[in-house]
């Protein structure tokens, strides 16, 4: 520690005993060092012309304990923004230099959420300590751009189901209000067609297993999810949804409401899970859609669900046909896995309850939304 000079001090006053050694003026900074086993303590005064008589006793603050590192294989992002490159440049250094003793959590977060962004920008990104240091002393050599598209937003995209997890979301029920309103908006829009709460299932794996239930949730923690981040201050340029991900696409565009979104995701899996449920399922294959489709030519009964990638596509249909893919897939090494739903979304099995869910539906009449939606179909 260091005690600073006093202030405003040239003369010390010859009303004071200095010779005693009992009080000494600091007419210049010195060390504070730590004693073994003794708290440092110190009293600050302020004495004013106008009559301003202030005492303040500190007290140095107890050591914390080093909290743990996150478990290996976690990844932590450091976010480094500035207003030139070379400003840029000195504050990874900068961090570099104290970040060492610190959690790499803690740093991640604060400097994701307590600092302004400004135009350059660089991320790090590591599963520990060396190697998030390693990566933020080469920032001080490259050479770093400027953001590009700042001014355009960023898409939200909405994941179709298969993407939950036992208790998401019950973390920021706690900590971010707007999420936990949103999520109580959501259960109330819910509550005519379901006998469940999506705040209460949240952390129920049983509960979470049924399509009737998890769908109804997902919709609910993404809608809410978006508007944590438009509260952030983030810019939404469109929405883009795969599967029943469109739902909450389509509410946070706007193009449904919040009341008629939940009816359809709240019939829509009910009518599922009474008409679909045990006719079939669906196998995710390493494949591309061109190779996939020769693959199933002479499979009955099955066909291409949804591209999800240049090598990533999946099938749906009935069970026996999905039994001969995942055999042939064995047989010519291709890695496939069958995915765990006794339906098969996106086939034409869904024709079954197209009339029905019409009929339910009925009513409900599109809105012109306020953000540009994507359609994954069209």
């Amino acid at each position: 520690g260091v005690l600073p000079r006093t202030l405003h001090v040239d003369e010390p006053s010859g009303e004071v005993d200095w010779d005693s050694g009992a009080v000494r003026l600091l007419t210049e900074a010195r060390d504070w060092p730590s004693g073994e086993g003794r708290v440092r303590r110190a009293g600050v005064s302020s004495f004013g012309i106008s009559g301003t008589n202030a005492h303040v006793i500190v007290e140095e603050a107890p050591e914390e304990d080093a909290l743990p590192e996150p478990d290996s294989g976690d990844v932590v992002p450091w976010v480094l923004s500035a207003r030139s490159a070379e400003a840029l440049r000195e504050q990874a250094a900068r961090l570099a230099s104290v970040a060492g003793g610190l959690n790499v959590v803690d740093v991640g977060w604060s400097l994701a959420s307590t600092r302004a962004a400004f135009e350059h920008r660089a991320v790090v990104v590591g599963g520990d300590r060396e190697e998030l240091l390693g990566k933020l002393s080469s920032v001080s050599g490259v050479e770093v751009g400027v953001g590009v598209g700042a001014g355009g937003g960023v898409v939200l995209v909405f994941a179709g189901q298969g993407c939950q997890w036992v208790g998401m979301g019950r973390e920021l029920l706690g900590s971010s209000p707007v999420f936990a309103e949103s999520m109580r908006e959501c259960a109330a829009a819910l509550s005519p067609f379901v006998d469940f709460s999506v705040v209460d299932v949240l952390g129920s794996a049983g509960e979470l297993g049924r399509v009737e239930v998890v769908q109804p949730a997902l919709w609910a923690v993404m809608v809410s999810l978006a508007r944590v981040w438009r509260s952030w201050g983030v810019p939404v340029a469109a929405v883009v949804g795969h599967s029943q991900g469109e739902i909450a696409a389509a509410t946070v565009a706007g193009a449904l409401s919040v009341g008629d979104a939940a009816r359809v995701v709240a019939l829509r899996s009910r009518l599922i899970a009474e008409r679909l449920s045990g006719l079939g399922g669906m196998v995710s294959v390493a494949l591309s859609r061109e190779r996939v489709v020769s693959l199933i030519a002479g499979v009955p009964g099955v066909s291409v669900a949804a591209v999800n990638g240049s090598s990533s596509t999946v099938v749906s249909g009935e069970a026996a046909g999905l039994e001969r893919v995942l055999a042939a897939c064995v047989s010519s090494g291709v890695r496939a896995r069958r995915i765990d739903v006794d339906y098969a979304s996106h086939s034409v099995q869904v024709e079954l309850i197209r009339e029905e869910l019409l009929g339910v539906l009925d009513g409900i009449v599109p809105r012109s939304g306020e953000i540009p939606f994507v359609s994954t179909v069209t």
